[in-house]
């Protein structure tokens, strides 16, 4: 699951560099407009990069699965308002 975000993640980056090194390369000597546009793209791809190589897996662990201490588990949940049926 890591690697793939991790690959994921490069590919977007190396997509928004691609997009900003080209736009004032070469796109420029055809057309500003364009070359704004390009770099307009490539400024909301950082932030979509970001969100892809942080998400949560279906496997991965999250902050508020049990930890496996059964003290510290039963801590937390009485922090957050979760009561467990007393057996």
């Amino acid at each position: 699951m890591y690697a793939r975000r991790r690959r994921a993640y490069f590919w977007l980056m190396g997509g928004c560099l691609f997009l900003f090194v080209s736009a004032w390369s070469f796109v420029r000597l055809f057309s500003v407009e364009a070359a704004v546009a390009l770099c307009v793209v490539a400024m909301v791809i950082p932030p979509v990069a970001a969100m892809v190589a942080n998400r949560r897996g279906p496997d991965d662990r999250w902050w508020d699965d049990p930890s496996g201490d059964p003290k510290s588990d039963e801590w937390w949940d009485e922090l957050d308002g979760k009561r467990h049926p007393e057996d």
